[in-house]
């Protein structure tokens, strides 16, 4: 190599550093796009104006410093900003928001302890399969790890929750972030995206300014260079804010089941004797609404087993929906449609199947679509693919198909005669208190008709699960495949905003009720009257059944018959506690509850109960 050649090749690399140099330090996007320093604007207006166009009518929120230009913003943009007494709380609400008006559900909450009380919240909606957006405040840019207030590793935390994790470094990333993250979030299998925004791309050029200038004139090289470096990080951390951007939604992905995977479907389906269709959650998930999906359930003319939020999509009397036993009518059938529904411990893994049986499993997420597929059971047709609009294609492939009506007819007299002898029960006397099957079913018959039941809790929501009729689609929400509690208070607010016409009804466990209990202050402050039935039993009976027998003890599990209706009152809301001596009327208290609520009071009624045992679709008092 030459002099030239090497002098030559030292240059070039010089030129290369210095230009990636530049682009680290933004100084190339600085040379494009201006940096207005006297602009007002900040970065919350650019997260609202993004939501806003995407259709969000709610943010739920526990405020923060962090994050209070997203929470100013968005209320002087029209969208109702929802504070809880809990960050979980406003998760829980935004998820209950997704599941009943088909958009992602927003929270937004402060940097640190505020992200992290939303762990187990962000965890339930990636079960359930919710779009849901978390918004985080985090430390400034510049300060992260650091040793700034509040300020953790908030990525790690959330990536292995959320679909997609975003830090934002620029107020001109916060539109395209925001964007994609609510398309990421419906796309395919739905479920919790994550951004964060450090405190320094949320206010204005001039606050943020103030913390970045040095106190002192600098002396020395060194000081010189530091405070260049501040202003350069703060130019670019400003440079083309303002610019006009494409606000509007991107497309959202949802994978469909092939013109060949349906036909083999209608086949299949077409020589069977004895079919089922297991419907799982995802059957309400859009593009599909939830009356065509009926239709064609109703055409179909096949025996049902609703489960998760399908649970009324064939209303509240439907022939076609099957709720007892489930498990021997999976020994009879001959072919099973696994319409969203999972083999995981609700099927048994999948043993619950017969290994004779034509399996068609259809579900947007493939792992789930074949969980536990290589030990208990065999897919005869598996379809990732939306669930909704391929029972639409298969009704229509079906049409005019007729299946032997002794099938679904005997499913049916089982089920009534399963359901009679439940009545029987409820109507045994406890040895204190009051039957908890008799109250659950006084409650089924005197609820509205546009009612929807949110369930949180054990024994007692078990008992309702079966008792309690959704009067229709999207009418009933529980927590899911995680089985946590403590959603109740979130969705029912949430439930309340989306459809303020509706009766919402909360069934409680007097443990569950210990998790949101604080929520009656919300309800109160933000006006969103609901009816909380609260199972007393002074026990969280569903552990202390197997613990004392096996392990002869009763630790931890005893509670006491609090008075959660005194509680109520004091966060503003309406208590009743009924016991046995209101056993003869209690229809007229929980019609009162129904013109409380009606009145504008969120209402709680702390039932004092005995114990029961829910197993295997039988009840025992």
């Amino acid at each position: 190599m030459d002099v030239c050649t090497a002098v030559g090749c030292f240059l070039c690399t010089v030129l290369g550093g210095l230009l990636f140099a530049a682009y680290r330090l933004g100084l190339v996007h600085r040379f494009f796009h201006k940096t207005e320093t006297k602009s007002p604007r900040h970065g919350g207006e650019s997260v609202a104006e993004v939501l806003r166009a995407h259709g969000i009518k709610f943010v739920f929120t526990l405020v923060g410093g962090h994050i209070s230009p997203i929470l100013v913003a968005c209320e002087k943009l029209g969208i109702r900003v929802v504070d809880t007494r809990h960050e979980a709380t406003a998760v829980f609400a935004a998820d209950a928001v997704a599941r009943l008006s088909g958009t992602v559900g927003v929270a937004a909450v402060t940097a640190g302890p505020g992200l992290t009380n939303t762990v187990t919240a962000v965890k339930n909606a990636q079960m359930a399969e919710s779009p849901v957006l978390l918004i985080g405040g985090a430390a400034a840019t510049l300060l992260q790890g650091r040793g700034a207030l509040q300020d953790i590793d908030q990525m790690s935390l959330f990536k292995p929750l959320c679909k997609f994790c975003a830090s934002v470094r620029s107020v001109r990333e916060i539109v395209p972030t925001v964007r994609k993250a609510l398309a990421i979030a419906q796309s395919g299998t739905p479920g919790p995206v994550f951004i964060e925004f450090p405190i320094d791309t949320l206010y204005p050029y001039h606050l943020v300014e103030k913390e970045f200038s040095p106190k002192s004139t600098p002396k020395g090289i060194m000081g010189k260079i530091t405070a260049w470096y501040l202003h350069n990080h703060l130019s670019n951390l400003f440079a083309g804010a303002w610019e006009v951007r494409d606000v509007s939604p991107l497309p959202v992905h949802i994978p469909q089941a092939t013109d060949q995977e349906v036909q083999r479907c209608i086949e299949l389906v077409s020589r069977a004797k004895k079919p089922v269709i297991l419907l799982g959650s995802q059957a309400t998930l859009p593009p599909t609404p939830a009356d065509k999906i009926r239709k064609a359930l109703e055409a179909l003319n096949i025996p049902c087993f609703l489960g998760g939020m399908s649970r009324g999509m064939l209303g509240k009397d439907s022939p076609l929906h099957i709720r007892q036993n489930r498990r021997d009518a999976l020994k009879e059938a001959d072919l099973v449609l696994l319409a969203g529904t999972v083999c995981d411990f609700r099927l048994s893994y999948g043993r619950v199947l017969n290994r004779r049986s034509k399996i068609i499993a259809v579900n947007r997420d493939r792992t789930q679509l074949l969980k536990n597929s290589d030990i208990f059971w065999k897919p005869s047709v598996a379809i990732q693919g939306d669930v909704g609009s391929f029972l639409l294609r298969l009704s229509e492939g079906l049409a005019g198909h007729k299946f032997p009506e002794d099938w679904a007819q005997s499913l049916k007299d089982g089920d009534r005669a399963k359901e009679k002898a439940n009545r029987v029960k409820a109507d045994e006397k406890t040895e204190r208190h009051l039957n908890p099957l008799s109250v659950l079913h006084r409650v089924d018959e005197l609820m509205s008709e546009d009612s929807i039941i949110v369930a949180d809790g054990g024994d007692f929501v078990g008992s309702a699960a079966y008792i309690m009729r959704p009067r229709g689609p999207l009418r009933w929400l529980d927590p899911g495949a995680f089985g946590t509690l403590g959603v109740g208070g979130g969705f029912a607010l949430g439930a309340k905003l989306c459809r303020p016409e509706s009766e919402v009804w909360i069934v409680y466990g007097d443990g569950s009720l210990g998790f949101s209990v604080a929520e009656f202050d919300t309800f109160t402050r933000h006006k969103t009257p609901v009816i909380a039935l609260v199972g007393n039993d002074a026990c969280w009976s569903q552990i202390s059944r197997e613990q004392v027998p096996i392990l002869g003890s009763n630790v931890a599990c005893g509670l006491a018959f609090t008075d959660y209706h005194i509680v109520a009152d004091g966060y503003g809301g309406r208590g009743h506690l009924v016991g046995r001596e209101d056993e003869s009327h209690i229809d007229e208290i929980l019609k009162e509850a129904q013109r409380e609520c009606r009145e504008g009071k969120a209402v709680l009624l702390n039932v004092l109960i005995g114990k029961t045992n829910f197993r295997d679709g039988s009840i025992s008092v």
